[in-house]
């Protein structure tokens, strides 16, 4: 039988979240019930909400989350038991496709497929209110109290790590720290510069830092953010409104960054992370622009220079093997999770944790349902 639910629902671009109460169908083949315990509030949800990412409407957003697992469906795996405490995912993966064989799941088919139907990789909609179906966003749709997913958008999570961290170690976390540990590498001794210090950018100073990136230099135009930024490892900062970023790197790194990680998403942010580079130096775009967004890149500087620019998508993850990973590394202090943890919400009070989030708040705010665990 079809549960009543407490969702925020996105009716009309632009306008704001509606939290009301929907229908949610039991979990089907392959599909588990979840109840959410956290979900954080990130920036590609705001992108959604202003029209600048494309979603089937309505739509429910959230897509960083955690909870336990209430039942699942017929037909699965038997990985993921009822009782479970779980991290979502919004890149899920098939293990059969050209991408997963060649070791590189985030870019499975299924994301595109997810995204295409507003639903599960699957293409199934759990979600209805009395006019029809109401869409899940990246397959999660956690800004409601209960949600179905596909077992395979889920990694398990031990009983000790806090709900808040995990629910932004499925998101934020593993695409900061993820670019560094698959991307980079090690960068002992090299200097690397991260441009934008929300809860991507935090988790790239802390997983540089763990790398032996030295300098390491946060750029942000919010001084409360690069203050956080130096307490979890950055050497150096730069208020871009207040001095130009490219010329305080150099001041710092005579010959230039050997890595720029970019999380903000904006052309202009994107073409000073280029000049910012040293010779054979790299940027790594990990934040999400408008759609249609493009930066120039200019050509003999790109030849001469051998520099180079590339994109990490969820960190270039695999979520089965970096999640753990970093959950070790939080437990054993390495990886200061909670300092990333923002100011905490009830779903009815959505609308002002996005209106922090636009408005420049220091850390990831979480939302937290109501009767899920404090």
């Amino acid at each position: 039988m079809p549960r009543t639910i407490t969702a925020a629902v996105l009716r009309e671009i632009g306008q704001p979240l509606h939290v009301e109460r929907l229908k949610l169908a039991d979990p089907g083949d392959e599909e588990i019930l979840v109840e959410i315990e956290a979900a954080g509030v990130c920036h590609s949800d705001l992108h959604y909400l202003r029209g600048e990412l494309a979603a089937p409407l309505p739509l429910v957003p959230g897509h960083e989350g955690s909870g336990r697992v209430v039942s699942v469906g017929p037909r699965t795996s038997g990985a993921i038991r009822p009782g479970d405490r779980v991290a979502l995912l919004w890149r899920p993966n098939c293990g059969r496709c050209a991408q997963c064989l060649a070791g590189a799941p985030i870019m499975c088919e299924l994301g595109g497929v997810q995204a295409k139907v507003g639903g599960l990789p699957n293409r199934a909609i759990k979600m209805s209110d009395g006019a029809g179906a109401v869409h899940h966003l990246m397959g999660v749709s956690c800004f409601s109290d209960h949600v179905v997913v596909h077992e395979r958008s889920v990694v398990t999570v031990p009983e000790d790590i806090p709900a808040e961290v995990a629910a932004i170690a499925g998101c934020a976390v593993i695409t900061g720290v993820g670019a560094v540990r698959n991307v980079i590498g090690t960068c002992v001794g090299e200097p690397v510069v991260v441009m934008g210090i929300g809860g991507v950018g935090l988790a790239a100073i802390m997983g540089a830092k763990l790398a032996g990136a030295h300098p390491l230099i946060a750029v942000d135009i919010d001084n409360s953010k690069l203050a956080l930024a130096r307490r979890l490892g950055a050497t150096h900062t730069v208020n871009s409104r207040e001095a130009d970023p490219v010329a305080e790197v150099f001041g710092v790194a005579d010959s230039g960054a050997a890595w720029v990680i970019e999380a903000i998403g904006h052309p202009q942010t994107l073409s000073a992370a280029m000049r910012m580079l040293r010779p054979r130096g790299t940027v790594i775009a990990v934040g999400l622009g408008a759609g249609g967004q493009t930066f120039e890149v200019p050509i003999n500087e790109l030849v001469q220079r051998q520099k180079r620019v590339v994109g990490s998508l969820y960190g270039s993850s695999i979520p089965a093997l970096d999640l753990p990973a970093i959950f070790d590394l939080y437990r054993s202090g390495r990886l200061p999770l909670d300092e990333l943890v923002g100011e905490r919400f009830a779903l009815e009070d959505i609308s002002d944790a996005f209106g922090a989030l636009a408005s420049g708040a220091v850390g990831r705010s979480i939302i937290v349902p109501e009767g899920a665990p404090s």
